[in-house]
């Protein structure tokens, strides 16, 4: 248990938690073993992180949680479909200046080591022609790349390019404080985003103890990351891009932080296009270049034509344009073949034979079974050993990438093993099982030892040097198993502080660019972007007005147990017209239309199935949003990953409580956008979305509800369109036909109006850029502005029905329109959703 702190005005608060704690930490952590100066430094951040939670350190977890959560912070293991709240641990890991000095002379070494094996085995191939690497732990690689040999990268301005650019190493702390290399990171550099969001989430947590504690900042490895990109390139302001696999990716929420900070286009394969082998991306004002990309997918995956012609994620013709230097590679395809177990059995001679040194960061014991020798040996000690794929694919006995350990397997399995070893030796490593040091860490309202490992990183910078991340990503095992990849089920992340004696000056932004010039707009905008926003938009307003039909339902008084064919009270001759609304909209199929008004609603709520149901347009809507990530504000994305309230099917009132609580948040997030939004393309195609969205729903309602010139439907048509109010001061008498149409279809000074909807959108479309030379106003455009003059010059009377009907198909013609001109075409899948929807 956690002592509490003992009363008296001379009390370290905290100090009794680690002192505590102290005396239950085993050999090799990271407070225990922690000179003075250092120990101090713990001491003093373990007090102000007490002070803040009244010595608590469950509230300390709870309240660093909840920065995480407002931060948006999030992760998938494999396997899951939704998001996992980022498990963010409260107490961060503290390391002095001198220990860490050694690891960054390590790392930099490390980094060297790495960028000298890539240009031989794609260059002259000597290591292997004399006899320092065998040539199956080259080629026996499923990611050696063998059209990239004798393409190296060209760099800037003629000179010899680089085949790294970012380089990551997961790190282990040993039990004599000794660090060491578990596995070398080259193809994506994950972890570097939440090593940034664990930062910014405890910044958020501990206010200035960081600066109380002069822990080194991270906002200047991240300048100087981008400056080496941009010095790689061919152009002046180069326009560098993160190329992610898509939203379904496990790290797509860190890809999306990442490129968000470093104000990089977040790009997909189908935005980019190969021409005169240059790359571009698709934006709204045409191709514009791009100059360099950071790739977060596979090389097997970046061109179909060169590589696996089934990959649905690169871009065909992208092989030839990095060959032919039309754009950087961050890094260069086909250095993923370091990455490996069979590789770091030969790290240490290949240290000495390149650089002519010994490592500075040792690996981890690790033997390639494709040698006599080295088989035997596994083999014989099986049981001391871990064993693990040796090129990072499943194979026969070892389901996962992961190490298992030899003592953990029963007589069958492991005579298993050692045959399929036998048969195969080259597919298996065998490696030391790591003892891991441990740090302080929060678990259950406690503060105990947990084991860690750390994923250090390293960047190149414009002159050509490497600077490493003052820190980096932490993670801290649930239990005993051996070191995973990244998260574990259980696992906590960390933030690690580079702690000086002495606070550190400053850092002042670019070394190399100065200061910017002065520019406005939100930058380019992707065609699938903006695809996306308009979707965003058209989601959001149709869950909004079909809430509002349910709310409208609800809130009849007449019987809701009863059929709503024979509701009696007032307003139940307009019943069936919105339980219409329901079913036009997708929301209910007809069947559902014929069951009690509880029933009704309560299937409305919650479905899932049919696309216009409203919580089947609610996550289409998140889904949509996660794409979005990088372009929507912190508070605007918390509002929209917020889970619907608990639907309590068989209670009418929970249920009406819980369509107001919907219709507050589609106002929240109607607030931000109209208040926080930047007047860029990407707000215009937000907008457009909901407009059209809007306009098409209140045809339909109007067509509903006005055919009869029945007062109660002329007053539910008003309620929906929150236009009730402003009928009761213009007109004294009770809601008729041509009144209300000339409210909510003709009035140009009401927002919930049709014609201002069209309005707006003519607005927007104005503003975006035109791709013609002529200034002749392009095909949505022209057909936005002649429905507006039509609805300029109608009367109310001439709004009938039929008027109505062929309006809609008018907007339905127009977002045709909007789609062929702006965005990408859509596979089939998203197409057919889309179709069903309109």
């Amino acid at each position: 248990m956690v002592t509490r702190p003992a009363s008296g005005p001379d009390t370290a608060p905290a100090a009794s938690w680690l002192d505590g704690y102290a005396a239950r930490a085993s050999r090799g952590d990271l407070f225990g073993d922690a000179d003075r100066p250092v120990a101090q430094v713990w001491r003093k951040v373990a007090a102000g992180l007490s002070a803040a939670t009244d010595g608590d350190p469950a509230a300390l977890q709870d309240a660093t949680a909840r920065h995480a959560a407002d931060l948006g912070l999030a992760f998938r293991l494999t396997g899951d479909e939704d998001e996992r709240a980022w498990p963010l641990g409260a107490m961060p890991l503290i390391v002095g200046a001198q220990e860490w000095a050694q690891v960054e002379r390590g790392l930099i070494q490390r980094a060297e080591l790495m960028e000298a094996i890539a240009a031989d085995i794609y260059g002259e191939q000597k290591l292997v022609a004399d006899g320092h690497l065998p040539a199956a732990v080259v080629a026996g690689s499923p990611f050696f790349a063998r059209r990239m040999i004798g393409r190296t990268p060209q760099g800037s301005g003629g000179a010899g390019g680089r085949f790294l650019h970012v380089y990551a190493a997961d790190l282990a702390r040993g039990p004599r404080g000794q660090w060491r290399v578990l596995q070398d990171r080259v193809r994506v550099a994950g972890g570097i985003g939440y090593a940034l969001e664990n930062r910014l989430a405890m910044s958020r947590a501990i206010g200035n103890l960081l600066a109380d504690a002069h822990a080194r900042r991270l906002s200047e490895f991240f300048s100087r990351m981008v400056e080496g990109m941009a010095a790689a390139c061919r152009r002046e302001n180069p326009r560098i891009a993160l190329m992610t696999p898509g939203h379904f990716n496990q790290t797509y929420a860190e890809q999306a932080h990442i490129a968000r900070y470093l104000g990089l286009p977040l790009v997909e394969g189908r935005d980019l296009t190969v021409l005169d082998e240059k790359l571009y991306v698709g934006t709204i004002a045409g191709p514009k270049r791009v100059d360099a990309v950071w790739r977060w997918i596979d090389t097997t995956a970046l061109d179909p034509l060169s590589f696996d012609a089934k990959s649905q994620l690169g871009v065909p013709g992208l092989f030839d344009a990095w060959a032919g230097g039309g754009v950087e590679m961050v890094n260069w395809p086909g250095v993923e073949v370091l990455e490996s177990a069979a590789f770091a059995a030969f790290m240490p001679r290949l240290c000495r034979t390149l650089l002519g040194e010994a490592p500075i960061l040792p690996n981890v014991a690790t033997w390639w079974c494709g040698q006599a020798v080295e088989s035997s040996t596994v083999a014989a000690r099986l049981e001391e050993l871990a064993l693990l794929p040796a090129f990072g694919q499943p194979v026969d006995g070892l389901e996962s990438r992961n190490p298992v350990a030899g003592s953990s397997l029963d007589a069958k399995r492991r005579a298993a093993l050692i045959d399929a070893l036998w048969r195969r030796p080259m597919d298996y490593c065998g490696q030391e099982i790591v003892h891991l040091s441990t740090t302080p860490a929060i678990i259950d309202g406690q503060v105990v030892p947990r084991p860690f490992t750390v994923r250090a990183f390293v960047a190149r910078t414009a002159d050509g040097g490497w600077t490493v991340m003052p820190g980096g990503f932490a993670r801290l095992s649930s239990g005993t198993a051996l070191p995973t990849s990244l998260m574990g089920d259980g696992d906590l992340s960390a933030d690690l502080w580079v702690v000086d004696e002495k606070a550190a000056a400053p850092h002042l932004g670019s070394r190399v660019a100065g200061e910017p010039a002065i520019s406005r707009g939100g930058g380019i905008l992707a065609s699938q972007a903006a695809d996306n926003l308009f979707w965003f938009g058209r989601y959001n307003e149709r869950a909004e007005a079909m809430v509002r039909v349910v709310r409208a339902l609800l809130a009849n008084p007449g019987d809701s147990d009863g059929n709503i064919d024979h509701a009696e009270g007032e307003g139940g001759s307009a019943l069936p017209r919105l339980a219409a609304l329901l079913v036009e909209g997708g929301t209910i199929d007809a069947a559902t239309a014929k069951l009690p008004l509880a029933a009704i609603c309560a299937r409305a709520l919650t479905e899932t199935r049919l696309p216009g149901g409203i919580a089947a347009l609610m996550r289409r809507r998140q889904q949509v949003g996660m794409t979005l990530r990088e372009r929507l504000a912190r508070d605007f994305w918390r509002i929209v990953s917020r889970p619907m309230p608990s639907i309590k099917v068989d209670r009418p009132q929970s249920m009406l409580s819980s369509a107001r609580w919907l219709t507050e948040h589609f106002s929240a997030l109607a607030g931000l956008i109209s208040e926080n939004m930047v007047r860029s393309a990407a707000w215009r195609f937000l907008e457009i979305g909901q407009r059209l969205e809007r306009a098409q729903g209140i045809c339909r309602t109007a067509r509903a509800l006005t055919q009869e010139g029945d007062v109660i439907a002329l007053g539910l048509l008003l309620d929906l369109c929150d236009s009730q109010i402003i009928y009761r001061s213009r007109y004294l008498t009770r809601p008729s036909a041509n009144a209300v149409r000339d409210l909510v279809l003709l009035d140009p000074d009401n927002p919930r109006a049709l014609v201002f909807q069209v309005a707006q959108i003519v607005t927007h479309l104005s503003a975006l850029p035109s791709a013609r030379e002529d200034n002749i106003p392009e095909p949505p455009l022209r057909a936005a502005r002649a429905l507006l003059g039509e609805l300029q010059a109608a009367l109310a009377p001439d709004m009938t029905p039929e008027r109505l009907e062929a309006i809609e198909g008018q907007l339905l013609a127009l977002s045709d329109a909007i789609s062929l001109r702006y965005f990408l075409q859509l596979d089939n899948e998203d197409a057919e959703r889309r179709t069903t929807l309109l």
